[in-house]
């Protein structure tokens, strides 16, 4: 084998342990939600400087939060199954490159959303970046087992940062598509603390079902479910909703809060991952709802 495939697979291997601090399964549904803001922030389509400078700004930030994650819980994750393959808790990156990773693609991301689409969207992009890096990681989740609560509002940003992409203000839509990511984030991420409880436990993180136990969680998980339902049903009565979304939102609503009292009469952790990975294709589809509703309206 010559030098140069030498040098080739080794670049190529290395690119791939940086983009694995991405987190690019997370990082893909965050982008998902804030391109979606953009295009239901405007009648028509939104324009080219937004949709190509605000998704990779977005992009960019998320991932470099998700670097910066990385960073943080390094211990964290080495104990944990689902994470023990990172590149740090592996030592194939180094504390160093890791932050100067995030610090880079942190700062190429602010420098477009500012240059190429507004100043605001690049300081609420700032400020999620930190509610999540910082408040988040480094604050709320090693102190209270609420943290994905209060944390939540970080995740839920994106449809407002594409929203304000397009549109270069807040508007009261926008805190609705806001509302439902925070409602639904809690049972999304609960069902997956509950099949993973111990993990968390060996960890030392105080997560719900460690702190409160597994009835309690499943408890949560079915309340959550209920108020999410009852969040997705705002865009209707503000207009920005008609038929088609009304329908897609009962529907899916409905399937979330099956599942919900599936976990909480007859729990297993079948169920649990079962319910997990509903959460991620219903918070897609309900998106994808929107848009198609956006573009192709029903009144009601």
């Amino acid at each position: 084998m010559s030098m140069e495939t030498l040098m080739f697979q080794g670049a190529a291997c290395r690119c791939q342990q940086f983009l694995a601090l991405c987190k690019l399964r997370v990082v893909s549904l965050i982008v998902f939600t804030a391109v979606i803001g953009m295009f239901l922030a405007v009648p028509g389509w939104p324009a080219w400087n937004v949709l190509w400078a605000g998704t990779l700004g977005i992009a960019l930030v998320a991932s470099a939060a998700a670097a910066f994650n990385c960073l943080v819980e390094q211990k964290i994750d080495a104990v944990m199954a689902r994470t023990r393959a990172r590149p740090l808790p592996r030592g194939e990156l180094t504390n160093t490159q890791t932050l100067v990773f995030s610090g880079v693609i942190g700062g190429i991301g602010l420098y477009l959303l500012h240059a190429f689409v507004n100043p605001l969207t690049m300081w609420l992009t700032l400020a999620t970046f930190v509610g999540y890096a910082v408040i988040y990681t480094a604050v709320l989740k090693p102190a209270t087992p609420q943290n994905i609560v209060i944390g939540g509002a970080s995740g839920a940003m994106p449809p407002v940062l594409g929203w304000v992409a397009a549109t270069g203000e807040i508007h009261h839509d926008a805190l609705l598509l806001f509302l439902i990511i925070f409602a639904w984030t809690p049972p999304h991420f609960w069902a997956l603390a509950l099949y993973r409880r111990e993990e968390y436990a060996q960890a030392g993180l105080p997560m719900l079902p460690v702190t409160h136990g597994e009835a309690y969680t499943r408890l949560h998980v079915l309340l959550y479910t209920l108020l999410l339902f009852a969040v997705t049903m705002l865009p209707v009565g503000t207009g920005m909703g008609g038929w088609i979304y009304l329908a897609g939102a009962a529907l899916l609503g409905g399937g979330f809060i099956q599942y919900g009292w599936r976990l909480y009469r007859e729990y297993s952790d079948a169920l649990a991952k079962e319910t997990f990975r509903y959460s991620i294709w219903y918070l897609s589809l309900l998106f994808g709802i929107m848009l198609v509703d956006h573009y192709f309206p029903i009144p009601i």
